[in-house]
């Protein structure tokens, strides 16, 4: 490390080398007048008639000036030095931090916060805003700069005291030159540093091709994302395209990005727009999605059934297509009707888009043992991304019903939403499916039942006493012939 002295600290260093020699030549000198007057002292007492007088007189003097001495040292001597460099006592600084930390409320009650506010890329904008947050009682614990063309977008994690609100926040940045201020409230989670949390993401995206959309979610915030196939479940193309590189639009509160696997992924956050830097974030994780190609998790457990039977629940995709449409060939018309809500020979059409990763997650059931042959698919779940909505369905062999499989099935969907970090799932199917009905309450969540022309939509809330977490009408409810659950 190199050190570089300031022209001022040279000057001052230079004063100081000059005192000093000054100081020991006064001090030479009053050693020899000492001795001239301790010589002189001892000849006046040696030889002198009014020796014992002399000697008295000079321990008087000697004894004034020591109080003396002692008087002006506690009067002058403690002073701190001035500092050439502030104007003030050098010493100040720690010594007033020490009260203050001395002084403060110990224990006192605290909240983190997310703020996120635009200042002009001039030297001390920061600085103002950095200083008018401590003026609040503000921690900031850590900082991300977002460049813009005509600014910069300082993005923070602080603690403040627990009495602080929002817009008390929003009114101390705008003071100090911010705009556009945004402030909620964060949580333990944050406290990652953004390098770790996206190395993070990326290695469950690595892992996972289902996990992209949710990375996506996490590394964004709160934002709805779509994703358009290229082609519609009747075979027709969509038309939907992005640019190779991808867009923001509307603001800057709409990133359409080009899926690796066709279509396009859409993301949108109206209350806050997206900065460059969170766009070429995205990118970089589409772009790894892209480079990787299909993968899934190859992990299975083996549960066995009340009855004493064993099967095997795994991760499915689109190589289990032939399975799953040949299980479409065992089930009813009436089973494939609970679950599809429309015509029965449209089943099949469903299956590719549900096998796909990029929609959401599906679990499949493989029976073992004579009745079912192995490897046999006899159960799917679904898990799926409804944009910041996830529904869940499930579709189990007529030959396989009230057995269990259902609720064994819906209790590991619910755990992987948990896992994704959704406050809420719901299921659509018809209010005359009493299987589905009992599996859903057979989790032990709070629910919420909504019944619209024979539909039925329960609702599971995965996070109690949160507002809003399931009072929201599903988006599926309202589409007609869209996915939901069948019976178990």
């Amino acid at each position: 490390m190199t050190d570089v002295t300031s022209p001022r600290r040279s000057r001052r260093h230079d004063r100081t080398r000059r005192h000093h020699w000054r100081r020991d030549l006064v001090e030479l000198a009053a050693m020899f007048a000492a001795v001239a007057v301790v010589d002189l002292v001892a000849k006046l007492v040696a030889h002198g008639p009014d020796g014992p007088y002399v000697l008295g007189v000079s321990a008087v003097a000697l004894v004034a000036t020591a109080a003396f001495h002692i008087w002006w040292s506690r009067r002058h001597g403690h002073a701190p030095p001035l500092d050439a460099d502030t104007g003030g006592p050098a010493a100040a600084g720690p010594q007033v931090a020490a009260e203050e930390r001395r002084s403060a409320p110990a224990g006192r009650e605290t909240a983190l916060w997310r703020m996120r506010t635009t200042v002009r890329d001039q030297p001390g904008s920061l600085a103002a805003l950095c200083a008018a947050l401590a003026g609040r009682g503000v921690d900031i614990l850590t900082l991300q700069t977002h460049p813009l063309a005509d600014g910069t977008v300082d993005e923070f994690l602080l603690r403040a005291p627990a009495s602080l609100e929002a817009d008390e926040l929003s009114a101390a940045a705008e003071a100090a030159g911010g705009r556009d201020t945004w402030a909620e409230r964060a949580d333990a989670h944050d406290l990652v540093d953004t390098p770790a949390r996206v190395l993070g993401l990326a290695t469950r995206t690595a892992l996972d091709a289902a996990e992209l959309p949710l990375s996506l979610r996490q590394l964004l915030g709160r934002c709805t994302i779509h994703s358009l196939p290229a082609v519609s479940l009747s075979g027709r193309p969509t038309g939907v395209s992005a640019p190779v590189e991808g867009a923001l639009e509307d603001g800057d509160t709409v990133m359409r990005l080009r899926d690796p696997r066709g279509g396009v992924l859409t993301l949108t956050r109206a209350y806050l727009p997206f900065t460059p830097t969170e766009f070429a974030r995205a990118r970089a994780l589409v772009e790894l999605d892209a480079r990787l190609g299909p993968r899934m998790p190859r992990g299975r457990d083996v549960l066995t059934l009340p009855e004493g039977g064993e099967i095997t629940v795994r991760r499915a995709g689109p190589e289990d297509l032939a399975a799953a449409r040949a299980m479409h060939d065992r089930c009813s018309e009436r089973t494939l009707g609970l679950r599809y809500h429309g015509p029965v020979g449209d089943a099949d059409r469903y299956l590719r888009h549900l096998l796909s990763p990029r929609f959401g997650r599906t679990l499949a059931v493989e029976a073992s043992g004579p009745a079912g042959g192995p490897g046999r698919i006899v159960a799917l779940g679904h898990l799926l991304w409804d944009g910041d909505e996830t529904e869940v369905a499930l579709l189990v062999e007529d030959d396989w019903q009230r057995r269990g499989i259902g609720s064994e099935l819906l209790a590991k969907l619910v755990g992987l939403a948990r896992e994704a970090d959704c406050g809420s799932v719901y299921a659509v199917t018809q209010s005359s499916n009493t299987g589905m009905v009992a599996a859903m309450r057979a989790l032990g969540l709070p629910l919420d039942y909504q019944i619209e022309e024979g539909t039925l939509v329960i609702t599971a809330d995965l996070a109690p006493g949160r507002p809003g977490s399931a009072d929201r009408r599903p988006h599926a409810a309202r589409q007609a012939g869209a996915t939901g659950p069948s019976g178990s």
